[in-house]
């Protein structure tokens, strides 16, 4: 089991920038893809980033490339998503999932078998 906690969410002003943090704990190792993925307010949920737990590898969505990076640091079990430059179209409820010895499909919502319990976003124009 995995169990996975994201914070850091609020209100920005257009332009602005938030960092979401993703804290792990249980039995995560350096096999779990950890993703984030957002759902706004009568959309289906979207992917936006993900990583490997070793880092070596990233993805991000076409939305989000060249304002949103993940990082994360093993010490403290956690995973980044900073935003920059935001934009209205960014508000939503915004979740992380890992998945185990994912290869393929980092997109695909049901790949990943476990959930944080999200955070809201929303940025104003």
């Amino acid at each position: 089991q995995v169990q996975l906690v994201e914070s850091g969410g609020g209100l920005v002003q257009a332009g602005g920038s938030l960092r979401l943090s993703c804290a792990a704990s249980g039995r995560i190792s350096s096999r779990y893809v950890i993703g984030w993925f957002r759902q706004g307010p009568g959309k289906e949920r979207e992917f936006v980033a993900a990583i490997s737990w070793s880092g070596d590898r990233t993805y991000d969505a076409d939305s989000v490339k060249g304002r949103f990076t993940m990082s994360r640091d093993n010490a403290k079990n956690t995973v980044y998503l900073q935003m920059n430059n935001l934009k209205a179209e960014d508000t939503a409820a915004y979740f992380c999932a890992a998945a185990w010895d994912l290869t393929t499909g980092w997109t695909e919502p049901y790949k990943y078998n476990f959930w944080g319990q999200g955070t809201q976003v929303t940025v104003s124009s």
